[in-house]
């Protein structure tokens, strides 16, 4: 199982959980950042350990090579001593070195490329932390405007709102009648200017009306035009 197909069943198990107990999303963030932290020091851990073995393999495979060319070296001499049989013997020797070396040149060829790949997890879960970690406050961010919308709609459709403004609107009628008493306790009767904005009209009146007079008195006597 690869460190991100185990870093997902991690992380989907804690949110499940999470979301079942409908508790702030912000905490799943968290959560997921926290797992990405945690598995990526376990892989540098993990790292770190193959590493070390590998050091130790490529030890021993050094150990081994000298062995096999050692073995060479006196079977060489044996033969050129006549002794066949120690020949053989040590060609026999450096044969069984070197099967022991081949293993251990697999083994850490295997290693080799398990590094590879765990440096490529590293380094793709090294990419999706910073990427996480930078969305983070983005999210953090709407899920506080979301809720705080959430919050402001349920106020507005809120029965209590409602019942408030009802009674501002009936406090807004009582004053209309209220005025509106007020008001006709003046119906009838002229105050002070209007009493005398009427003599100046009146006084106008009377003035353009004996302007009139005259003007038809002065016409009258004069008479018809004599051709």
């Amino acid at each position: 199982m690869s460190i991100f197909s185990r870093l997902t069943d991690i992380v989907n198990s804690n949110i499940n959980a999470i979301v079942a107990r409908a508790e702030d999303p912000r905490k799943i963030i968290r959560l997921i950042i926290q797992e990405m932290e945690d598995t990526l020091v376990e892989v540098r851990s993990a790292a770190v350990q193959t590493i070390a073995e590998r050091k130790e393999i490529e030890r021993r495979l050094a150990m081994l090579s000298r062995d096999e060319a050692e073995w060479q070296r006196k079977a060489e001499l044996a033969l050129s001593r006549d002794r066949e049989d120690l020949a053989r013997g040590a060609l026999q020797a450096r044969a069984h070195v070197a099967r022991a070396r081949e293993d251990l040149e697999s083994q850490r060829n295997q290693i080799a490329s398990g590094l590879a790949q765990q440096n490529d997890d590293i380094a793709k879960l090294q990419a999706k932390l910073a990427d996480a970690k930078s969305r983070e406050q983005a999210l953090v961010s709407r899920h506080g405007l979301a809720s705080s919308r959430v919050k402001l709609r349920e106020t507005l459709y809120d029965e209590r709102i409602t019942d408030a403004f009802g009674r501002f609107e009936q406090v807004e009628r009582n004053l209309d009648v209220l005025e509106g008493r007020a008001e006709s306790y003046d119906l009838g009767r002229r105050s002070l200017a209007d009493e005398l904005a009427g003599l100046e009209a009146d006084e106008a009146v009377e003035g353009e009306l004996h302007a009139m007079k005259a003007r038809l008195k002065r016409d009258a006597s004069e008479g018809p035009a004599t051709s």
